[in-house]
């Protein structure tokens, strides 16, 4: 009697364990990144100081330093027209993540739109001149979404893709495919 009662248990159990779904299939949650995390991290670069008055500061290596360059806000175009784009973080390729932006339409009917730049301000690309392409991403989305209006945040979710795309309007630096892109509130 006892065996045929532990049976009974040791099948319930198993048929229970059989039945329950695996939990290795679930969707991860999208990762939720910031613009300053699509800029790769510089190591400062330290000035070498002069041994006496006059002299030139050299490099590690032993040559003389080149001269210091003028400060800009965003890349310039003759760099961009020379191959000198903008680095990106490799790191992130391949990983779902989620990222508010603002829209520069590409690919759109009326008011749904189906490819688009995500860009970190309000009119980037359209009145003021690209920020570096680590700072544009191309987002396409197969069913489209309405804009809510022109210069309306959003949030895109989806697989971003850590490779420069040129678009035909900016270089961009990485791409979505997106999931979802979602009308927000500032």
């Amino acid at each position: 009697m006892r065996f045929s009662i532990f049976s009974s248990v040791a099948i319930a159990v198993t048929a229970t364990l059989v039945a329950t779904p695996s939990n290795t299939n679930a969707a991860q949650p999208a990762t939720e990144i910031h613009w300053k995390e699509l800029v790769p991290q510089v190591q400062p670069v330290t000035k070498p100081k002069p041994f006496f008055a006059g002299a030139k500061p050299l490099m590690d290596d032993g040559s003389p330093a080149p001269p210091p360059k003028p400060e800009g806000r965003w890349m310039s175009t003759p760099a961009a027209k020379a191959g000198a784009l903008a680095p990106i973080v490799a790191e992130l390729d391949g990983k779902y993540v989620s990222i508010g932006g603002y829209v520069v339409p590409l690919d759109f009917d009326a008011t749904k739109v189906k490819e688009f730049l995500l860009v970190p301000f309000v009119g980037a690309c359209i009145h003021v001149p690209p920020p570096p392409a680590n700072q544009i991403i191309y987002v396409k989305i197969d069913k489209g979404f309405d804009v809510a209006g022109a210069f309306d945040p959003v949030t895109v979710t989806g697989k971003l893709t850590a490779s420069q795309t040129f678009t035909g309007l900016a270089e961009a630096g990485y791409s979505i495919e997106a999931d979802s892109v979602v009308n927000r509130k500032e």
